[in-house]
């Protein structure tokens, strides 16, 4: 298995037989391309990972369309929309006999009379090509109007039991050997998202130790899948840490762990530089307890580095835990150990323990002999330590 390439983007369906357990929404789509101008545009919406672009990108094989696809997040405004999509509804596709325009994420578009919806909503009305929309929550108030004028196709979260079997497939084919346990807990974690039963299959295809996974994916995010959001999306992102537990302090050194595992050039020195402000307004909440900055923090260490990249990215990575926090653990215990053989030291030879410690380069070759460390009753640790 080649550990850089998605396993979600690799085994991505083409064709409608291979769409599984969404038969309804299959047939509501052909519907609405055999019947297209009679509706110009159609939403997929559902849970996330249950094959609303799968579908799109089906649709435009299936008919050997050309398919143009556009990221919501890119198009928010009504500027956006009149530049990028309108034009693209107008014109002649180049090299096959028409074309399908999708929407990725049409809920990163604004609703106020001078944003998106309404514009979105005239270029449905000239488009000569159909529109696919892809959401996750088609039932916020903002798109009153745009359920009205498109055709509402509802994804469902796949059960555990289809989501097993995929994962099946897809090990053998990558020639991943696992009991068939693991991929029950895997979709049974996944609560109906293929695309993170597949990305913690890659994950976790090969770890040599035994990892609990019979926890659900509940609404609760993982910090692994946050960062997968922050680092391979472009959108603003605000509300993105509070589906964790986790605190802006911690999600910020893994941020810091694992930006130079996305970034490069530009974005990198982007990236780092947004983390920097983050750390800033961090600092300056602790220093005045002035915890209105949050919300700047949050911006920064969120849409911040979301945007330091260009354009989206695709591919697997596989994130690791901060390591700077276990270097502050060790200089921490080392700090310890320093201080408790310079207080035997100081009760040993009547001097201060702060002396000691700020002479304990001069004292350590007296305290590596092995007599005085008996003398003192030094501790295996603390015999150790003083080795080093």
């Amino acid at each position: 298995m080649n550990d850089n390439e998605n396993l979600a983007e690799k085994y991505r369906i083409e064709r409608y037989s291979d769409l599984i357990g969404q038969d309804k929404a299959v047939d509501e789509i052909k519907t609405f391309i055999k019947e297209f101008p009679k509706r110009k545009a159609a939403i997929l919406y559902g849970p996330a990972g249950t094959g609303k672009t799968s579908l799109a990108i089906a649709v435009a094989k299936e008919n050997g369309l050309e398919i143009l696809e556009l990221n919501a997040s890119d198009l928010r405004n009504r500027a956006k929309l009149e530049e990028v999509l309108k034009p693209a509804t107008l014109q002649q596709s180049l090299f096959k006999k028409g074309k399908i325009l999708l929407m990725d994420e049409v809920d990163g578009v604004t609703g106020t009379d001078i944003g998106g919806i309404p514009e979105l909503l005239r270029i449905i009305e000239t488009t000569k090509y159909p529109i696919l929309m892809t959401c996750n929550d088609i039932w916020q108030s903002k798109f009153s109007t745009l359920r009205s004028q498109c055709k509402l196709v509802e994804m469902k979260a796949l059960p555990a039991s289809t989501i097993s079997i995929i994962l099946k497939n897809v090990a053998d084919k990558e020639g991943i050997r696992r009991e068939p346990m693991f991929f029950t807990q895997l979709a049974i974690k996944s609560q109906g998202d293929l695309r993170a039963a597949l990305n913690d299959l890659q994950s976790y295809a090969y770890e040599p130790i035994s990892i609990d996974l019979s926890e659900k994916r509940d609404v609760e995010d993982t910090i692994f899948n946050i960062l997968r959001k922050v680092f391979k999306e472009r959108r603003d992102f605000l509300d993105l840490y509070d589906s964790t537990k986790m605190s802006l302090d911690e999600i910020l050194l893994w941020l810091e762990e694992n930006i130079p595992k996305e970034y490069k050039n530009l974005a990198l020195a982007k990236a780092y530089d947004a983390l920097g402000k983050a750390d800033v307004f961090r600092g300056r909440i602790y220093r005045n307890q002035s915890w209105r900055f949050l919300v700047y923090q949050n911006i920064f260490q969120s849409a911040g580095i979301s945007y330091s990249k260009s354009s989206p990215l695709t591919g697997f990575t596989k994130y690791e835990p901060p390591k700077r926090v276990l270097k502050i653990w060790m200089n921490n215990q080392k700090l310890e150990r320093k201080k408790s053989i310079s207080k035997k030291f100081a009760r040993l030879v009547h001097c201060s323990s702060k002396r000691a410690m700020r002479d304990f380069i001069l004292l350590k070759p007296v305290l590596q002999q092995a007599e005085i460390q008996k003398q003192l009753k030094l501790s295996e640790e603390e015999i150790e330590f003083l080795k080093k």
